[in-house]
């Protein structure tokens, strides 16, 4: 098994954790800053204004993306796939 073969693999995953954690994520973190920014204007301290705007925010984003997240997922477990016989023989 060649090393860099499987650290090429390693890599092209750790790429796409991070792509398809970015739509949830970004969607996090705007949703939060804009309730923390409307909670600091306003002096308004409950914990739920800002939890479920954010949680109704990440399940919208994942409808609007899950399909692609999905698709991004199967190919690239059929590149695993069509890798791993080459990986296993050293070539």
């Amino acid at each position: 098994m060649d090393t860099t073969a499987v650290l090429d693999m390693a890599v092209s995953g750790l790429v796409l954790a991070a792509k398809l954690c970015l739509p949830i994520l970004v969607t996090a973190l705007v949703v939060g800053f804009g309730i923390s920014l409307f909670q600091s204007m306003t002096q308004i301290q409950e914990i739920t204004l800002s939890f479920v705007p954010k949680a109704a925010a990440v399940a919208v984003a994942l409808l609007v993306s899950g399909h692609w997240m999905v698709s991004e997922l199967v190919a690239f477990t059929h590149l695993l796939f069509e890798r791993l016989p080459d990986l296993l023989n050293g070539g």
